[in-house]
Parts: C-alpha cells; structure tokens; sequence
C-alpha cells in the first residue's frame, strides 16, 4: 500500500531556554491510502499539537512530516498554501462556516479559489452534499442549518477537492448524540466508499471506535495502538475503553 502521511521522528518544544516544554518527543508513525486513523490521549498529550504540525498550523522543531512523499516541513509561503489548498481538506469542532454564504457556496470556495469552471463546481458540490446527505440545505445560511448539518457541509467542504487526506479536530465535540451518529455514519461511508484517508483527533470512545485504527497519545509519545481487524464496532469500542482506563483510569474525565 501507498503511504499518503509518514511522521518521521518528530519532536516540538514550546516555551524559551529558562522554561522549555516538549509537547511532542520522537513520534513515528504513517497512514496508508484509505485508511481511517484515529488520535486519543488525555489532555495535555500533544494530540492536538501532532495534529497542527501535521495540517501545517505549526511547525516541527526536529523530524519529518511527508504527504504524498511531499516534505511540508520544507514549504514556505506560496508553495505551502498550495499545498495546503490542493492536498489537506479540514474539519474542525467549531465548523468554521461563512455566515454570509449558503451551504452551497460555503462547500464551493475551495473550488473557486483553484479556478474550477462554474458547471464543474456545481457538479463536484451537489455530488459531495449527495454523499453527506445534505441536498435539502445547499440552498440555506448556516443559521438556518442544525449543528449536525452545519457540520456535515464543513465535512463537504473538505472532500470536495479530493483532498490527499482528511484532518479532523474533534469533529463531533460540539454535536449531540443523534448528529454525532449521522456524522460518523457519513464519515464511515467516505472511507468505504470513496476511500477517503481520515484523521481524526477525538477524545470521546464512541466516535473513535468509527475508526480502524487508534493510536494513544501520552506525554508526547505513541503509547498504544490498535487496530479494530474484524472486530464489531461495539467490539472496538470496549478495546478502546480498556486503553483509555489504562491511561487514566476514570474514564469520563480522563479526555
């Protein structure tokens, strides 16, 4: 298989000489094309940091971060934001759409900015929201949309383009149950169906046992891993809470 992200020794120090915190120590890991990766770890893990060194918010101090053989701890200026427009798709917790745009056009900005052809857009726009189950609200703000939708059109935005790998923040944190459900139900059929490669930091079981595999975060470093194999999802998710025990040990407050 064909490695999209290969992490390779990387380590990120926060703070000056007197008080220096290493939020991330010698993490090494990579996802093959299709898979669907989830991150835990308790707060304060640098799961969160890996994850912007990964979507180039931040910058490693030392290692290697590859994306389709692409080093981006190497790009600057121009050539990173290509990189992040054409190759990097986001969902982040907070939805981060544009009141003033529809669903529609929100879901479209990305194509426009890379000079796509108005019926090519439409096109690439009504199949993503098809996918995501989202036709009926392409045509709404976002304030007339429910979280879940809103939700899901920031998820149409991120594949429209095709993107080289998903990057997930928290993706169900500010759902409620039954949305968190229609999201990683869409979620699981991206990665099925279409091959998408996610990864998705959570701190919730329930939405990480969506994913086939899990690594731990703690302290900087991979502290666990594992891989769902053949296991039911409910099957998973009793793994997942076994590792997340270990870690912690009260499992509601540990993430």
């Amino acid at each position: 298989m064909d490695s999209v992200l290969r992490v390779e020794q990387i380590e990120k120090y926060f703070g000056n000489k007197g008080n220096v915190t290493k939020a991330i120590d010698n993490i090494s890991f990579s996802i093959e094309k299709g898979e669907f990766v989830g991150i835990m770890g308790p707060s304060g893990s640098g799961k969160t940091t890996l994850l912007n060194c990964i979507s180039t918010i931040d910058h490693v101090t030392t290692g290697n971060i590859q994306i389709n053989g692409t080093d981006i701890t190497q790009l600057k200026g121009g050539r990173l934001e290509k990189f992040r427009r054409d190759e990097l798709g986001f969902i982040f917790q907070d939805f981060n759409l544009l009141d003033t745009l529809t669903g529609f056009e929100n879901i479209a900005i990305a194509l426009t900015i890379q000079g796509r052809n108005p019926s090519e857009i439409t096109q690439l726009v009504e199949k993503a929201a098809a996918k995501l189950e989202i036709t009926s609200v392409l045509n709404k703000f976002p304030y007339q949309m429910s979280g879940g939708q809103k939700q899901r059109v920031a998820s149409a935005r991120a594949i429209v383009t095709n993107p080289s790998i998903i990057l997930a923040d928290e993706p169900t944190g500010a759902l409620d149950s039954k949305s968190s459900r229609l999201l990683l139900d869409a979620f699981e059929k991206l990665n099925d169906e279409m091959q998408a490669t996610i990864l998705m930091v959570t701190h919730d079981a329930f939405t990480a046992s969506y994913a086939k595999r899990i690594l731990f975060i703690k302290d900087g470093k991979v502290f666990n891993e594992l891989i769902r194999g053949t296991d039911s999802r409910k099957e998973f998710f009793s793994r997942i809470i076994e590792v997340v025990t270990l870690l912690g040990g009260d499992t509601n407050n540990v993430f």
